[in-house]
């Protein structure tokens, strides 16, 4: 990126060596995009998880057994290596060193950074310390979920063209001057041969920058 930044504003080596060093906050970037879509798939998992769950407390399985059950139809829907996965063993294993089925979903929620599991793990310990039927409880939170998990799916829906044509529009400028490089040689040597000329591209990768900036944070709808 560094590299492609230097060629379509600078033609410099001297600034693709000092853009390296802003190049590196992609990386942050990355790692944000990263994590949040590694938390997007953890979410439909794990209204898939609880559903399952519902499915087994209603045949008549207690909280800790369904979960021990949950384990292996998870594994036979997901595989063994997918995060949910993971997850339910780990809790079983837990459970097998005497922590309470509570403690076990409360610990899940809090590490997987997930609100709807943090809203069932407070659901189903009131739930389970009061003495209620957890099966119609634990339904009615899987109905809210799906419906939750609707409209987002139909928010994303809509907004994935205009991220798209965001992406390609991000490429244009650099396709632009390729293209009069290649048809107009020397056309833009004045901008990067003179002072004047690097001082108006450098405002041109600032307009860029921003308008980048812009766009992401327009495009960036909270789903809560």
């Amino acid at each position: 990126m560094a590299a492609i930044v230097a060629y379509g504003f600078y033609r410099s080596m001297a600034a693709f060596a000092l853009l390296l060093i802003p190049a590196c906050g992609y990386l942050w970037i990355y790692q944000k995009s990263w994590r949040e879509k590694r938390l997007l798939c953890l979410e439909q998992q794990f209204k898939e998880a609880i559903g399952i769950l519902a499915g087994l407390l209603h045949a008549g399985y207690s909280a800790e057994n369904a979960i021990i059950a949950g384990c292996g139809e998870l594994e036979q829907l997901y595989g063994p290596e997918e995060m949910i996965v993971r997850e339910f063993v780990y809790m079983r294993e837990q459970m097998n060193l005497n922590r309470s089925v509570e403690q076990v979903i409360q610990d899940f929620a809090r590490r997987s950074g997930l609100e709807e599991a943090e809203r069932f793990s407070q659901i189903f310990q009131i739930a389970k310390r009061s003495g209620g039927q957890l099966t119609p409880v634990i339904c009615h939170t899987v109905s809210i979920m799906e419906d939750k998990s609707q409209v987002k799916e139909e928010i994303r829906t809509m907004s994935a063209s205009v991220q798209f044509e965001q992406k390609v529009m991000m490429v244009i400028p650099f396709l632009m001057i390729l293209y009069i490089d290649a048809t107009s040689p020397g056309f833009f040597a004045v901008m990067y041969e003179t002072v004047f000329g690097r001082l108006v591209m450098s405002g041109c990768l600032a307009m860029y920058l921003l308008s980048c900036y812009l766009s992401r944070k327009i495009l960036d709808i909270p789903i809560g």
